[in-house]
């Protein structure tokens, strides 16, 4: 049950996090704000696993936090050299 609770808490943080994407005003606060989505995202798959006691989880949220890490750098050097 807490862990439900806690992956609906997150899920909201998620949605302010969007939010903050959509109405971000310069494109470094809107990448900022989807890195710290995606991150949101990686914990709400932690807190899932660990709540339904499945490992698919864990493993689905290591590897979209590997490949959220490596996308993050590649759009903030794009975006640095566009600047």
């Amino acid at each position: 049950m807490i862990f439900m609770i806690t992956a609906a808490a997150l899920s909201v943080l998620i949605l302010v996090c969007l939010i903050r994407a959509v109405l971000g005003p310069t494109a470094p606060d809107r990448l900022v704000a989807m890195d710290t989505t995606n991150t949101l995202v990686v914990a709400v798959l932690v807190v899932l696993g660990a709540g339904w006691g499945e490992i698919i989880y864990i493993d689905v949220a290591i590897v979209y936090a590997m490949l959220s890490f490596v996308s993050t750098l590649y759009i903030s050097n794009y975006l640095e050299a566009v600047q």
